[in-house]
């Protein structure tokens, strides 16, 4: 598992005293908002992440507004669009039962009823209806549906067990 996860992307600047307008990469805008402390990425290869203190947080309809501390004018917030922000994954309040995309890409997901195994997970793309899983199998991506009627249980050492609708894989 990797250490930092990546959170959000800066897009943009907010105003002339160095705020950044983050697009978030959280299960909400607030949870960003919240953290202490982001990451930048290391420029070169063995260096460490580089840390950056959050003074002030806020969100604004679905993007997050950052005063970090050391970006303090327009023009440090300026070269700072289209950087990729991290977090530690200490640093991530998750709730009971609750995991990290990250840590679920590359499970294998398998049948609830005879242990055939579908694939393995790609992606989890977030939708206002719900999440949808991204399984990539011998025969391409497809998507299901990321709810109890079909997930019936996830774990990190073993993977995602599912009980699918008849068709949900093309299966002849």
């Amino acid at each position: 598992m990797r250490k930092y996860i990546e959170i959000g992307k800066i897009i943009n600047t907010h105003g002339v005293h160095g705020t950044v307008k983050v697009e978030p990469w959280c299960d909400t805008p607030q949870v960003l908002a919240q953290m202490k402390q982001v990451y930048l990425s290391p420029k070169h290869h063995g260096e460490p992440y580089q840390k950056l203190i959050i003074l002030k947080g806020s969100v604004q309809k679905y993007h997050v507004l950052l005063t970090l501390e050391g970006i303090d004018t327009f023009d440090a917030a300026e070269a700072m669009k289209n950087t990729l922000i991290f977090a530690d994954r200490d640093d991530i309040p998750l709730a009971e039962g609750a995991f990290l995309i990250d840590d679920l890409k590359g499970l294998p997901v398998t049948d609830y009823h005879d242990g055939h195994t579908y694939g393995t997970l790609h992606d989890v793309i977030q939708g206002g209806a719900g999440d949808l899983y991204e399984i990539q199998t011998e025969r391409g991506m497809v998507l299901v549906p990321a709810v109890k009627e079909f997930v019936k249980s996830i774990d990190l050492t073993t993977g995602i067990v599912l009980a699918p609708i008849r068709g949900m894989f093309d299966e002849n």
